[in-house]
């Protein structure tokens, strides 16, 4: 699931969509700037030296998912695979297997289908323009936009979570953007964009940063904001949402199942049977849901932990078609195991 979605400078004209002077625009996009040049975190992928694969790998990787979690497998995928065609040499069960505890692992297969894409058709270079990165397996407006500008120094209007956030309290005055990204959002985010390409980029990175460690969603740390006394949700009395915006649940849900299963699957070394996934051991310590006792069984941590979960046979069972459906796991004679 892309964070956002994006609009290439190139397919669409910048207007005047939030009245503001040219002077007064610049102004905003100096302040906001500059506090990025102090405050920005240093993050690998911002470095001068990473290469456009490695800004690929990140994009994705950060799709709904903490940096501090993202930055050590982020690191152990460049180092090996630190091209697209390394990665492109080995099965698509090996990008899952090194995935981590990133979740939504299928990320791990799209990073490896647009790694096999890039090296048939570009000679393993990552392409640098929004059209061709969005032809990409797995690749959408978000993930191109964001490639093409901060890899390539392309003038595109990214727009993630964050962003929205920003544009949505400095300019429009809401605690929140709307549920989902809107026409007019994504005119106000081409309206902000500034006009010189590498201010643009500049300005895509500060904005999606204030964003993540001031402008959060939850506890907004407006005395540290570059531009406080030009914000329009402050300016109008910080006002609430007009919605609660509803977390994702975990537990008990298939999700929390599925990845379950593609632990026990990362850590074995052999296909796994599939009544080992479906059927649990009589007893784990905790008795079996029907109350029958017996001696205690010792799993290996991955299987324990599935079985722990205590989902039913039918939930198991509907987890596993799904991965099998989604090319997160492949059936052999022997048993399940990740694709080869």
């Amino acid at each position: 699931m892309e964070p956002g979605t994006a609009t290439s400078a190139g397919r669409a004209r910048p207007t005047d969509a939030i009245g503001a002077a040219p002077t007064t625009l610049a102004a905003l996009h100096g302040r906001v700037t500059d506090w990025f040049a102090d405050s920005a975190r240093d993050l690998p992928w911002r470095d001068a030296h990473c290469s456009p694969w490695g800004v690929l790998v990140s994009e994705v990787m950060l799709q709904q998912t903490p940096v501090v979690r993202v930055l050590p497998v982020w690191h152990e995928w460049l180092d090996r695979w630190p091209t697209p065609a390394d990665l492109a040499g080995e099965p698509s069960g090996s990008a899952v297997r090194h995935w981590g505890r990133l979740g939504y692992p299928r990320r791990a297969l799209r990073l490896h289908a647009a790694a096999t894409a890039i090296l048939e058709r570009h000679g393993g270079a990552v392409p640098s323009t929004y059209d061709d990165l969005l032809a990409l397996p797995g690749v959408g407006t978000y993930t191109a936009a964001a490639v093409a500008a901060f890899a390539f120094g392309r003038r595109e209007t990214v727009v993630d979570t964050n962003i929205r956030r920003v544009h949505a309290r400095l300019v429009g005055g809401s605690a929140l953007p709307a549920p989902a990204l809107t026409a007019a959002e994504t005119k106000r985010a081409v309206a902000l964009l500034p006009r010189e390409e590498a201010l643009s980029v500049r300005w895509n990175a500060a904005v999606m940063e204030l964003g993540a460690v001031v402008c959060t969603a939850r506890a907004p740390q407006c005395h540290a904001c570059p531009v406080l006394d030009a914000c329009a949700w402050v300016a109008a009395g910080r006002p609430a949402p007009d919605y609660v915006p509803k977390g994702q649940a975990w537990a008990g849900t298939d999700r929390q199942v599925r990845g379950a299963i593609v632990a026990v699957l990362r850590h074995a070394d052999a296909p796994v049977p599939r009544p080992l996934l479906l059927e649990a051991p009589v007893d784990l310590g905790m008795g079996s849901s029907d109350g029958a006792t017996g001696p205690a069984v010792s799993l290996p941590g991955p299987l324990a932990a599935l079985h722990g979960l205590r989902a039913p046979t039918e939930q198991l069972e509907r987890a596993l078609a799904g991965l099998l459906a989604d090319g997160l796991a492949e059936e052999l004679a022997q048993g399940i195991r990740l694709p080869g």
